[in-house]
């Protein structure tokens, strides 16, 4: 886990500016900088980057948030990925309050990626310079345009070829990033020979691995790097990186088995193509997808192997699919791989055919019936016995009852006893209660609370105990007294702010909060006006509360000799009181 002041102190040294102009073009604007933004398709700029507020703001889906969420949602990278990347642009450490098993494996990662941008280099030199290599590469339809993008490269068809890159041969670093094989009586030799090298390239466009294809024939006929600290092959995806703003556009991502078919369909204009790794997909694969865009199709080749691939995907995208999500399976003639269909057939003919992929509950269901006999009442008892452990992991409920429904009319049984029999628990026919209700807002604790996150420093001066209770913002404005009384807090800027409620139970309102704040200017004067006028609202609220409370209980069973000085109080301060502005 990372210190919550690392992750402050961090925001405080970084810009979002500098952070954002890594990825995207940005514009000077005023005060602030635009762009077209890269989560939705869009002609003219609404995607707006604030200094002053360390925020950016996309005033066409309404997408916001800090460096660091801006990185997590563009490069599709975790939070402790992101806030690794971004302390290493800046030279700083990221500390550990506990001991992570991935630690000291990651701790040696950042020398192996510069051999590996070294070999790719070598690659990509390697290539220009083989008549043989290229082509191949035109055989197959490829232009050097789309090489370039790809980072294309050839292994030559020697033993030690990388020794002309890396003069000490033997450095143990080169097994250990997979480049080398250590062979009998300790003699050395390239994993890659006589092969197309495809690079692998993480989220930050590190090199961390490679996919070699044999030119012409030849076993195997794809050659992938081993498991390497760089490297895990169940988590990454060939691809992603060049196809990220094709996927955004279409809101969808197509995966595919193999690296040629992901560069080929790009070379026909199909840009949102990404393949796993000499791998089945795994969970990890489809979490990731579904990340990037809200429809995902896998891609196999229409004979038994690619049947099988799809089995594996499907069973992987079972409890990661959502209802808002669809996951889908395109099957292409038993003939065919994406390759030689979109060469054969075009790219228009290729969507046509995604588009009218199959769905995952069809699949499903198909799968399921495989092999039974329907027009029995032992095939139908089978078909719901096959259900049942899917049923379970399938996380949708809305999805999940689709199902129910289908493998009712197939099978003869009532939903309710599908149900019973599966054991499962009937969450869809009730109201589903995600979280805790809020409670109801506020709109005197909102508009404290609006001021607030514009300057927190604000939230020393303002007393628990004037906060009116049960109500959506009560928690918190509590929170945001605490983080700056005890310093958690330290600074201003909506992306410090957010940041620090980030996985909290506040995160949301105050997400929404900046969100409408946002094309709201900064101005401190009318700020500390309005907190004035705000908290003496609350006093007055407070003492009138009180006063109706000690009225009632006085005329329910009396007051103590203490309350009755209390009221007095109370109505004295009532009357000394200036009438506020209104809100």
């Amino acid at each position: 886990m990372i210190p919550e002041s690392f992750i402050q102190d961090l925001l405080a040294r970084i810009d979002i500016v500098d952070v954002i102009e890594r990825y995207l073009p940005l514009k000077k604007a005023g005060a602030n900088y635009v762009a077209c933004c890269p989560f939705h398709s869009e002609k003219t700029p609404s995607f707006s980057v604030s200094p002053s507020k360390q925020f950016y703001h996309c005033f066409g889906c309404g997408a916001h948030g800090s460096a660091i969420g801006f990185i997590m949602e563009y490069a599709g990278l975790g939070f402790i990925e992101t806030v690794e990347d971004l302390a290493g642009t800046i030279g700083l450490q990221v500390p550990q309050q506990r001991p992570d098993e991935r630690r000291p494996k990651a701790a040696g990662t950042a020398p192996l990626t510069e051999f590996m941008t070294r070999a790719a280099k070598f690659y990509k030199e390697q290539l220009k310079a083989s008549p043989h290599a290229i082509d191949y590469l035109k055989s197959r339809g490829l232009t050097g345009e789309i090489a370039a993008r790809f980072g294309l490269g050839y292994a030559p068809d020697g033993w030690q070829g990388l020794a002309a890159v890396f003069p000490d041969y033997s450095d143990k670093a080169l097994a250990e990033c997979g480049l080398v094989i250590e062979g009998d009586a300790g003699k050395r030799y390239d994993r890659f020979r006589d092969r197309i090298m495809f690079p692998i390239l993480d989220g930050r466009g590190n090199v961390i691995g490679f996919g070699g294809r044999v030119i012409g024939q030849g076993e195997p006929k794809y050659l992938n790097s081993p498991e390497t600290p760089l490297f895990e092959k169940g988590r990454e995806l060939y691809g992603l990186l060049q196809a990220r703003i094709a996927i955004r556009d279409e809101n969808c991502v197509i995966v595919v088995e193999g690296y040629m078919d992901v560069v080929a369909l790009a070379q026909h204009g199909v840009g949102n193509a990404v393949a796993t790794l000499g791998t089945a997909t795994t969970s990890t694969h489809v979490h990731k997808l579904l990340r990037q865009a809200d429809r995902v199709i896998f891609c196999f080749d229409g004979d038994n192997a690619g049947h099988k691939a799809a089995a594996r995907a499907l069973d992987a995208s079972l409890e990661q699919v959502a209802d808002n999500k669809t996951i889908a399976f395109l099957f292409l003639p038993p003939e065919d791989d994406p390759d030689s269909y979109v060469r054969a057939h075009g790219a228009d003919t290729f969507r046509t055919q995604a588009r009218q992929a199959m769905p995952l509950t069809d699949f499903l269901m198909q799968e399921l019936k495989s092999g039974k006999d329907l027009a029995t009442a032992e095939g139908r008892s089978q078909l719901v016995h096959a259900a049942k452990p899917q049923l379970g992991r399938l996380q949708a409920p809305l999805l999940r009852l689709q199902l129910v429904k289908l493998l009712a009319q197939a099978s003869g049984f009532s939903q309710a006893e599908i149900e019973s029999l599966c054991g499962l628990p009937a969450i869809v026919r009730k109201p589903i209660h995600a979280r805790a209700p809020r409670g109801a807002p506020s709109p005197i604790a909102r508009k404290l609370l609006r001021v607030i996150v514009q300057q927190p420093g604000l939230a020393a001066r303002l007393s628990a105990d004037l906060i009116p209770e049960g109500h959506a913002e009560t928690g918190v404005l509590n929170a945001l007294i605490v983080a700056i009384t005890e310093g958690e807090l330290a600074g201003e800027g909506y992306g410090m702010v957010l940041e620090h409620f980030r996985s909290t139970a506040h995160e949301s309102l105050i997400s929404e909060i900046l969100g409408e704040l946002v094309e709201e200017e900064f101005d401190a004067e009318s700020i500390e006006a309005v907190f004035t006028d705000t908290v003496e609202r609350l006093r007055q609220a407070g003492i009138h509360n009180e006063i109706n409370a000690l009225n009632a209980k006085n005329k329910s069973v009396g007051l103590a000799s203490e309350e009755v000085r209390r009221l007095q109080q109370l109505l004295m301060q009532k009357q000394s009181v200036k009438p506020t502005t209104s809100a």
